[in-house]
């Protein structure tokens, strides 16, 4: 006899096994100590700020608009398949219980966020607020989890509804209905407060009734998000090792393409220099990655007001790109074309490491440039020579051996 319990608890389980499994490499050695320095850092520089916290900063508009977010970002894990669209829908009277486990599976796995956040703004709010008791915080925090469930089981309710406009608005109203909770609650405007709340549970009572009104499980549905969100995880743990059954996704960008493509001359020795530049721009998240690192690194080296913190910014957001950029190298490993190539290996090795110089240059000339904005000229003497001194150290030392 089918128990849907007991089938959640085995795909539980495998999906364990293989989220363990790449989160492994994920936080390695070298990932570890680049989030053990931020978080360090970040501290540091937090506390030294809070002790200059103007009167009239808008604290309440800050948390009250991120913690809207996070209450309002409840995606449902179902572990779902492709193939249970064929096996399980005749099944769906008897799924109670696993899309019961689903919804504790999600709360749960999301409370980590929460976590995160509610820890991060404590000392801005009490800093902001020093008349109110801690324990007024900790009141905060248990609305928080109350309304992170309340917009999860909102967001299961709608699953079952397949107009996506319909979705879109009331994924819209939940969140500006979050955020206006959570700001008149961080200013101490218990009446706003209670009336957002009721216009909240309006809108929940709203999406039960909706949910009730259909037929059954909207099954496509709820397997087209939950392999999105499976594959962006893949897709952000194959920077940092092999994913077997990753969907690449190619887009054209066709003016940078073509930009690339005429620098390279057109003989045999160059066929892997045009095929990293390529699969750069055009494949996986390589190049959107790339760019995310360059403004997140060039942020905190203009922000952060001591010099020497500015430049190991600098040189650890360099080694954070080059090493992510070593992934390249097994992007095709499943195309069995490339060993058709009429090109030695180390050819192949050689186009790849020139590759990632001419990325890391370009980086280290922006970082400078940064330091030029800031008006450190020393550090952008330092970072100029240390970041091109670091490149071909690391390049052909480091990822030389890991390629070989």
């Amino acid at each position: 006899m089918f128990n849907s319990h007991d089938f959640f608890m085995k795909r539980f389980n495998e999906h364990l096994k293989d989220m363990s499994r790449y989160l492994r490499y994920i936080f390695n050695g070298h990932i570890a100590f680049a989030m053990l320095f931020f978080i360090a850092a970040l501290a540091y520089y937090y506390q030294q700020w809070l002790t200059e916290l103007h009167e009239d900063f808008p604290t309440a508009w800050i948390m009250g608009g991120i913690l809207g977010i996070v209450v309002s970002y409840s995606p449902v894990r179902t572990l779902l398949k492709e193939p249970d669209l064929v096996f399980l829908i005749p099944a769906e009277h008897k799924m109670s219980a696993y899309f019961r486990n689903a919804l504790i599976y999600s709360f749960v796995i999301q409370l980590y966020i929460v976590a995160i956040v509610t820890a991060a703004f404590g000392p801005l709010y009490m800093a902001s607020f020093p008349e109110r008791e801690g324990s007024t915080y900790l009141l905060t925090i248990a609305v928080v989890l109350v309304f992170k469930l309340w917009n999860l089981i909102a967001n299961w309710w709608m699953l079952k509804i397949r107009e996506k406009n319909i979705r879109v608005i009331d994924h819209v109203a939940r969140l500006l209905l979050n955020i206006a909770v959570f700001f008149f609650l961080i200013s101490g405007e218990l009446l706003l407060v209670s009336i957002t709340t009721i216009l909240f549970v309006i809108v929940f009572l709203y999406d039960l009734s909706q949910s009730r009104k259909q037929a059954g499980l909207a099954w496509e549905l709820l397997l087209e998000k939950d392999l999105h969100r499976l594959q962006s995880f893949y897709r952000f743990a194959n920077m940092f090792t092999d994913v077997p059954h990753l969907k690449n996704r190619i887009k054209s960008r066709q003016w940078l393409v073509s930009f690339v493509d005429r620098k390279i001359p057109f003989e045999r020795k160059n066929t892997y220099d045009y095929l990293y530049r390529i699969t750069f721009i055009r494949g996986g998240d390589y190049l959107s990655m790339y760019v995310r690192l360059s403004i997140i690194g060039g942020l905190f080296i203009y922000f952060i007001p001591t010099i020497w913190v500015k430049i190991a910014f600098a040189i650890l957001f360099l080694y954070m790109s080059t090493f992510q950029m070593m992934t390249l190298y097994n992007h095709h490993r499943t195309i069995m074309w490339l060993d058709l190539y009429p090109v030695e290996e180390e050819t192949r090795r050689e186009a790849l490491l020139k590759w990632m110089v001419q990325l890391a240059l370009v980086q280290t000339v922006l970082y400078a440039v940064v330091f030029i904005l800031a008006q450190v000229y020393l550090g952008f003497l330092i970072t100029l020579v240390g970041g091109i001194l670091f490149t071909f150290a690391f390049t052909n030392g480091y990822v030389k051996r890991k390629l070989a």
